[in-house]
């Protein structure tokens, strides 16, 4: 348990997703102490998921026998494109969201100064300065979930460039003929490599009448997969999946050479939750993939690595956003 203390100090760091949101409660030196996690329902409206926000963060510090005015700053990651300054989400096509001002409706809700960033970068913020130590000056972070983010740290800042939308990374097109992305372009390496793309993948081989484990492991129409699936399907010699599995990690190389050739950072990141379940089938196609074409010399020493903060990267990265912002 947190030592109950009247101070405000303490920091919650949340993590707004299409399905989950998750809230963490963190001390000054960002060691967790409590979390919460509750269903997003997007199709309730807007007002229901910004009031289970709340909740959940109010949740996450009652579990630690804390009240809300012993919070000095939430810190918040939304997908999407937000703006920091006003505290907006613009557009979140996932949560159906369109110019919903996020922090002021929270910090009614909760009267505690709220602040909003984009969820990859977000993530992003918890990777450099909890689990690399700020050590790197530059570095690229990359999340592979239901879709594909990332985020920019450049000269030991996040960077969110011109329009702040910098980071979209999973929009670069990789495949010009490619599928269609959600985002309307074709060949996006989010329609290549993301979870939605390997599952949509695999449903359409098995409609042609493709064979796999998967159908033996959850019936024909495959309606509960998961990430974790796929590496029990290729643990038991599934070569139909282990193929789509490789096909999306030589993509992700792609992506990551072309990254290490306009950015040259010094370490690439790679988290999300299609990561944490296949980094052993994944990683080591990547790194290859991604030497193999990135420009001669632009890689020497930069680090690929797999992000081992997992789930819990988005709330790091709100409560090192919240520390930041009430310094």
């Amino acid at each position: 348990m947190a030592e109950a203390n009247s101070k405000a100090e303490y920091l919650v760091g949340v993590d707004l997703g299409g399905t989950k949101i998750l809230a963490g409660v963190f001390t000054p030196s960002l060691k967790i102490v409590g979390r919460s996690k509750m269903s997003t329902k997007p199709e309730r409206g807007t007002s229901t998921v910004i009031e289970r926000v709340a909740r959940c963060v109010q949740d996450a510090v009652d579990e630690c026998d804390l009240d809300l005015k012993q919070v000095r700053g939430v810190g918040i990651g939304s997908p999407g494109a937000v703006d920091p300054e006003s505290g907006k989400v613009m557009f979140a096509g996932n949560l159906g969201w369109k110019d919903v001002s996020l922090k002021k409706e929270l910090e009614k809700q909760l009267e505690v100064p709220v602040f909003l960033g984009n969820d990859c970068n977000v993530c992003t913020l918890g990777v450099h300065e909890v689990e690399l130590e700020s050590k790197p000056r530059n570095m690229v972070g990359i999340f592979l979930g239901t879709g594909i983010g990332g985020g920019l740290i450049i000269e030991g800042k996040p960077f969110s460039g011109f329009n702040r939308t910098a980071g979209e990374v999973g929009h670069m097109v990789l495949e010009v003929n490619g599928p269609k992305c959600t985002c309307g372009n074709r060949g996006c390496w989010e329609a290549l490599s993301s979870r939605s793309a390997l599952f949509r993948q695999i449903l359409e081989a098995v409609k042609d009448g493709q064979k796999t484990v998967l159908t033996e492991m959850l019936g024909s129409d495959l309606k509960d997969l998961r990430s974790g699936d796929l590496r029990k399907a290729i643990k038991q010699g599934d070569k139909f999946v282990e193929h789509i599995v490789e096909e999306a990690a030589k993509y992700t190389g792609i992506a990551v050479a072309n990254l290490i050739n306009v950015l040259s950072p010094e370490v690439v990141v790679i988290g999300g939750g299609l990561m944490d379940a296949l980094e052993n089938e994944m990683l080591s196609v990547i790194i290859e993939c991604a030497r193999e074409h990135a420009f001669p010399g632009s890689d020497k020493g930069v680090k690929i690595l797999a992000s081992k903060l997992g789930d819990d990267a988005g709330i790091t990265g709100g409560a090192v956003l919240a520390r930041k912002e009430t310094k």
